[in-house]
């Protein structure tokens, strides 16, 4: 399912956050990535999520070359994810219950879906009293269940957890393992991102430990072999051999079926945004406010927004989430 091969990372003034890794998870598995802050960990979670390309190497999540996806392509992709941030990330605004259907509104299910999915993974995370209280209601392990509830409504093929039990006590944090086995046994594959190595005292599951940047060890190593999926995404075609053609009608034959180019329309929704921001917005292939819902603080500053712009869209964002309500 994942891929990494001989993979860098390299930021400015020469900082090194991976050098060299190469691990491959299968379909199914349950692996920690595990080593110290600043080893490396959630620079691979970046790269995964598409939030950042790596200098060197290949990334692969089922057969799809993850550094050369097209921006259009990204939430589509990410919905593939599931993905359980160190800071959480539920919306203050809304209910637990709130923030779990609006995952699934976005996703454009009918409201018989949303409900009873909503139900389900209440049910899963043992929240379904706690469905009306808002996220400061909630205690720290209630929030990070809750976002775990939310990160499942898409049923992602592959849930990343990054620090799910860093600011919990010890029966908060088994209790958080405890429903990431069980998303496992459901069929999902998981992997667990942390710094906190007594979560891998006596475990049995796959353990990746990431020191310096470095793969340091592997507790159930794989061969990695890019032939299959090469040759599954390319399609070599046996050129013909014919006579020398005519230029100058070859020319115009290929002048006359140039397609044209068709500029990225932008939703009605945008028409009060600055003409600058709708700019970068079809640069970035951000056509629909779902889309935008969707990208990562990462994608934002690749973007490079101004000041002023930065403002601006986080009033339309607001705006936006209010109207959903």
């Amino acid at each position: 399912m994942v891929i990494f091969n001989t993979v860098t990372k390299k930021y400015k003034e020469n900082i090194i956050a991976l050098e060299d890794v190469s691990f491959r998870i299968d379909e199914g598995e349950f692996c920690y990535v595990v080593g110290p802050s600043g080893a490396g960990k959630s620079t691979i979670m970046r790269l995964l999520i598409r939030e950042e390309v790596p200098t060197s190497g290949s990334i692969y999540f089922n057969e799809i070359e993850v550094p050369k996806l097209n921006r259009r392509l990204l939430p589509a992709y990410r919905q593939k994810l599931g993905v359980v941030f160190q800071d959480i990330k539920l919306l203050n605004t809304k209910t637990l219950e709130e923030n779990i259907q609006f995952a699934l509104e976005i996703l454009d299910k009918s409201k018989k879906e949303i409900k009873d999915s909503t139900d389900y993974l209440l049910d899963l995370v043992g929240l379904r009293e706690r469905k009306n209280l808002f996220p400061q209601e909630l205690s720290g392990g209630e929030q990070q269940r809750g976002a775990i509830a939310r990160a499942l409504a898409n049923k992602p093929d592959l849930f990343i957890a990054d620090e799910p039990t860093g600011n919990l006590d010890s029966d908060n944090a088994k209790q958080i393992l405890e429903i990431l086995k069980t998303i496992n046994k459901n069929g999902t594959t998981v992997m667990v991102i942390s710094h906190d190595f007594n979560l891998i005292n006596g475990t049995k599951n796959r353990t990746i430990n990431i020191k310096d940047g470095r793969l340091n060890s592997d507790t159930q190593p794989k061969d990695i072999d890019l032939n299959n999926i090469v040759n599954k995404k390319v399609e070599v075609k046996e050129e013909k051999k014919v006579e020398e053609p005519n230029l100058e009608i070859v020319k115009e034959e290929k002048k006359e079926s140039k397609p044209e180019k068709k500029e990225r329309e932008l939703s009605s929704e945008f028409k009060s945004l600055n003409k600058s921001i709708k700019k970068k917005f079809k640069k970035f292939a951000i056509t629909e406010p779902e889309i935008l819902l969707n990208i990562t603080e990462g994608d934002l500053r690749n973007m490079k927004l101004t000041k002023k712009e930065h403002k601006e869209l986080t009033s339309f964002v607001k705006k936006y989430l209010s109207k959903k309500s």
